[in-house]
């Protein structure tokens, strides 16, 4: 991952706000919309990187702390900074994935060629397997949009026309991600699905909201309707629940794995480790994950923070090297970038012209 010489840039900040047509539910959280930081990298022969961060937020780590970091910093970022040197400069977070993915994208203009071919041993990337999200609610309202996520028949004209996101044109998704509350009903949920969707691989995010008591008397449920993992079952504060838990259903760690310095606490505690580029601060951090986490006998996860195709491609890139991919952000977006990421036959596929292709943008 050699990186050119750096030179003088300029940087521009600018925020979007990306409304959802449908509340988006999660444990402790429900979202209307998201909203996100662009940073856009030009040099001297006029050439641009942009990337694009979302911050975590239950961190605090929101567009306004994201900009004051980045203009903290604006001066050593115009010197000409390199990736690795971002590295030091700015935290792990929203703002230092903007700004990472905006001199990758960068350096590919510089390069002439697209961003993962600057990458050593990364393979041309191909279409993915993704899950696709159901936000926690009433049952028999996650059974009816799973049904719909999983049906292989398209959408008809009418209900293309009613629709108010892309999601509601979801269909042949063949996995799908649960979102779980820290109520009574998780149990009802995930069977109310199972049966709408008996074909599917089912995955449940807790986000943080189980109990050692809630999750052992939910386990019965999980195993009984085939769920194949569980992120996040404990707060990321209270890692030490995890010892002796023995959970029958593999554990993946999302919260309580930020970036690479995380990786070794989990070792015997959880199987998976979900990468978000949001979380650890760009994809030069996301890959540095990808190579200590497989050192360390993990199997690998590539989420999101929400997000448009911009989000989505670096962290396409990563999921070339996960077993579990979730890159379905765009999808309960209102709109998004054009070109787009693609979804059909419930893959992923994003075209070089995306983002990173090494040719300038019209």
């Amino acid at each position: 991952m050699n990186e050119s010489a750096p030179s003088r840039l300029s940087l521009f900040v600018e925020t979007k706000s990306w409304p959802l047509e449908v509340p988006f539910a999660i444990t402790g959280y429900t979202f209307h919309s998201f909203d996100a930081v662009i940073v856009t990298l030009t040099d001297e022969q006029g050439r641009r990187g942009i990337g694009e961060g979302l911050g975590v937020y239950y961190l605090g780590d929101m567009p306004a702390t994201m900009i004051e970091q980045i203009e903290r910093v604006r001066g050593r970022i115009e010197a000409g900074i390199s990736r690795e040197e971002l590295l030091d400069v700015l935290p792990r977070g929203g703002a230092r994935n903007a700004v990472d993915c905006a001199l990758w994208d960068l350096e590919a203009r510089r390069a002439g060629k697209p961003v993962w071919a600057l990458i050593d041993g990364q393979p041309k990337p191909h279409a993915l397997t993704t899950t696709f999200t159901l936000s926690a609610g009433e049952p028999a309202t996650m059974a009816e949009v799973a049904r719909r996520f999983v049906s292989p028949e398209p959408p008809s004209a009418a209900a293309r026309a009613a629709a108010k996101s892309n999601a509601d044109l979801i269909h042949g998704a063949h996995a799908l991600k649960l979102k779980l509350t820290d109520d009574a009903r998780n149990a009802e949920r995930v069977r109310a699905v199972r049966a709408a969707a008996p074909e599917a691989r089912i995955i449940v995010d807790a986000n943080q909201g189980f109990t050692v008591e809630s999750f052992r008397a939910l386990l019965p449920a999980l195993q009984e309707t085939g769920v194949e993992l569980v992120e996040q079952p404990f707060p990321k504060d209270r890692d030490d629940w995890l010892v002796g838990l023995d959970s029958p259903i593999p554990l993946a760690a999302d919260e309580s794995v930020q970036d690479r310095h995380d990786l070794e606490k989990m070792v015997g505690l959880v199987q998976v480790v979900n990468i978000k580029l949001d979380k650890c601060g760009g994809l030069t951090e996301a890959l540095a994950i990808v190579e200590r986490g497989r050192e360390l006998g993990f199997d690998l996860m590539v989420g999101n923070m929400s997000g448009s195709s911009w989000s989505m491609a670096p962290a396409f890139i990563v999921g070339q090297h996960c077993r579990v991919v979730d890159l379905d952000g765009p999808l309960y977006l209102s709109e998004d970038r054009e070109p787009a990421v693609r979804y059909a036959d419930g893959m992923i596929d994003c075209a070089d012209e995306v983002w990173g292709s090494g040719r300038e943008r019209i």
